[in-house]
């Protein structure tokens, strides 16, 4: 059975605070083991306080490469890309940031494969993965649609795909590259940033459901073999 503690805060300043000293300090360790580190941040909202707490830490960050846990097939610059995002905030602190939907294209699979063969480059398991949640319980782009059990039982060995969500989100109705469940599950250390009352009921009643739940973050979770940490805030 997965281990899962959850960590409360007051409220998201709080939070964004914790979650930057845990990413901190796993960075840390993984440089003074390995000699550098590779974390998969999530985009959206929530996690830009916390992104904006790290940045100001005083790492060796050119030793840090970093790759979206996913990101919209849209070109880069564009509002709705997670990687540039996540490069405003540690491209300037000298971190490698990696681009894993360089150009926008009309072949998702295409950039899926792609963006795959990017992360074969890198060493891995990755030393962190911090995930959200949707409202929906989605989690990475891992969402309902045709392509949704390959994302979370395609072969071991592939990182990352192309996913098309069905229904497409009103927010960004495009098609995404996701992290596969096996390239979440397999790092190092495991961590999820939310936010509301309404997301924490769904992670809550997911775990709760495991291999069955309707949720994709249940299906990820589901006989995960490292702790997970849940870090929220109302």
């Amino acid at each position: 059975m997965t281990e899962i503690e959850w960590w409360d805060y007051d409220d998201a300043a709080e939070m964004a605070g914790a979650v930057a000293g845990d990413v901190q300090f796993v960075i840390e360790s993984a440089i003074e083991a390995r000699g550098a580190a590779v974390i998969a941040l999530s985009g959206g909202k929530t996690p830009v306080p916390i992104y904006d707490k790290l940045a100001v830490a005083k790492l060796d960050w050119k030793r840090v490469t970093i790759v979206p846990t996913d990101e919209r097939v849209v070109p880069l610059g564009d509002a709705m890309s997670n990687v540039t995002m996540i490069a405003k905030a540690f491209l300037p602190k000298g971190a490698r940031v990696m681009p894993v939907v360089p150009n926008a294209t009309a072949d998702y699979k295409a950039a899926g494969r792609s963006a795959d063969a990017l992360m074969q480059d890198l060493h891995w398991p990755l030393d962190l993965c911090l995930l959200g949640v949707g409202g929906d319980g989605h989690t990475a782009s891992i969402f309902p649609g045709p392509d949704y059990e390959e994302a979370l039982s395609g072969p071991r060995e592939r990182r990352a795909l192309g996913v098309m969500p069905d229904p497409l989100p009103p927010e960004a109705p495009v098609a995404r590259v996701s992290l596969s469940r096996q390239g979440i599950v397999t790092a190092r250390a495991l961590m999820i940033a939310c936010t509301g009352t309404d997301k924490r009921r769904v992670i809550e009643r997911a775990i709760e459901q495991g291999p069955s739940s309707p949720h994709p973050i249940g299906r990820v979770l589901a006989d995960v073999e490292l702790p997970v940490d849940i870090h929220w805030a109302p």
